[in-house]
C-alpha cells in the first residue's frame, strides 16, 4: 500500500471511530502517543486509548494536506474538525508520524492540540 493510500485508509477509520481497523492495522508493540500526552506501548493499550478518546468527542473530520514517505516513515499533515460531546465544534491543525513495520504501524505519533477539547 502506498503512502497517499494508507493515511487515506488510516483517516477514514479513525473519522469512523473504527476501533477493528486499527486492531488490524497497529503492530502488536505499536508505541502510540496522541497530543502532549504519554506514549504508551502495546495494542491493547492503544486501542484502548483511541477507544477512549472516541468516546470524549461527538466526531472528527480529518482533511489532509500533504503526505511525505521515506523509507518506512510516513508523515502527514492537515487540519482536524471536531464536534464536541455537548455540539460545539474545535478545529486544529494536526501532524503524524507513521513508522511502519511491514504493512503494521510501529510508532504512531500525532501531534495536535487536543487540550481544548
Amino acid at each position: 500500500m502506498n503512502a497517499n493510500q494508507l493515511i487515506e485508509n488510516l483517516y477514514k477509520s479513525v473519522d469512523a471511530k473504527d476501533l477493528n481497523y486499527l486492531q488490524n492495522i497497529l503492530a502488536a508493540d505499536v508505541r502510540f502517543r496522541i497530543g502532549s500526552h504519554d506514549a504508551i506501548q502495546g495494542i491493547d493499550a492503544a486501542l484502548a486509548a483511541n477507544h477512549g478518546f472516541f468516546s470524549s468527542i461527538e466526531s472528527m473530520q480529518h482533511s489532509i494536506d500533504r503526505v511525505w514517505s521515506q523509507q518506512d516513515n510516513v508523515i502527514c499533515h492537515g487540519q482536524v474538525n471536531y464536534v464536541r460531546l455537548d455540539g460545539s465544534e474545535y478545529s486544529a491543525p494536526f501532524a503524524t508520524i507513521l513508522k511502519m513495520q511491514g504493512d503494521k504501524i510501529q510508532d504512531y505519533l500525532v501531534y495536535a492540540d487536543i487540550s481544548a477539547l
